[in-house]
């Protein structure tokens, strides 16, 4: 039986850990699921780049701590000289030592190594797309961040957000959704729309404010009063 037509095709992973059980693991994880294909996986950072000189993966999904060269510097690197392949973290740790520096580096993604396999495969599909795979633990870790970065009174919070920078009622709302940690797809499920249409209101709002990605967001809607931490 031959394939559909312009069926979509898996997107090509490097793994890259220097614990060789959890290298494995994460191997045998992702061969059950569809829409990526493991093609190499390097047991430290200068395994790592090689790799993706060799190989042209889509995306690395890259352990921070590792010898000869670490995670971080490794995401530089590739970032720097592969432009084209994506770098997700998938780490034991979530501190804002690792945290932020990978970030800094150019990764789009970063996971901890609790993340399932359907969560790794969200994360890698989102940062093909041009959006911010992160996990919501570590979401909640920038929003804490940014939250104490620049507080907000609380007399500066409406009750109802009040739409900056041309931005229309419904891109405001996609925005809060989108500095809560809702995916695109939990969005269109709240706001009872197509995911095409979430991605139209993403494009605009981006366009409007000069936004970036999904972090940028984060932080614009911070700024703007827009959504507050919670307390606890």
């Amino acid at each position: 039986m031959t394939e559909p037509e312009g069926e979509k095709k898996p997107a090509r992973v490097v793994v890259a850990d220097d614990q060789t059980v959890v290298r494995e693991g994460i191997v045998m994880l992702l061969g059950l699921l569809p829409g990526v294909e493991v093609i190499g996986a390097a047991g430290d950072g200068e395994e790592a780049v090689r790799l993706v000189g060799e190989l042209s993966p889509d995306v690395v999904l890259m352990d921070l701590r590792m010898p000869r060269c670490d995670g971080v510097e490794a995401t530089r690197r590739i970032r720097e000289q592969y432009p084209g392949t994506q770098v997700v973290v998938l780490t034991t740790y979530a501190d804002d030592e690792s945290l932020f520096p990978a970030l800094r580096a150019g990764a789009r993604g970063y996971l901890t190594k609790d993340a399932g396999g359907e969560e790794i495969v969200r994360a890698v599909e989102s940062v093909l797309s041009g959006e911010a795979g992160l996990s919501p633990s570590v979401q909640r870790r920038l929003l804490e961040r940014l939250s104490q970065a620049e507080p907000q009174p609380a007399a500066a919070v409406p009750t109802a957000p009040v739409p900056p920078d041309g931005l229309t009622v419904r891109e405001t709302e996609v925005l809060v959704l989108i500095a809560e940690g809702l995916s695109n797809q939990e969005i269109a499920h709240r706001l009872h729309v197509s995911n095409a249409t979430v991605k139209t209101h993403i494009n605009n709002l981006f366009a409007k404010t000069g936004l970036k990605d999904r972090a940028q967001a984060v932080r614009y809607a911070y700024a703007k009063g827009l959504v507050r931490p919670t307390a606890g």
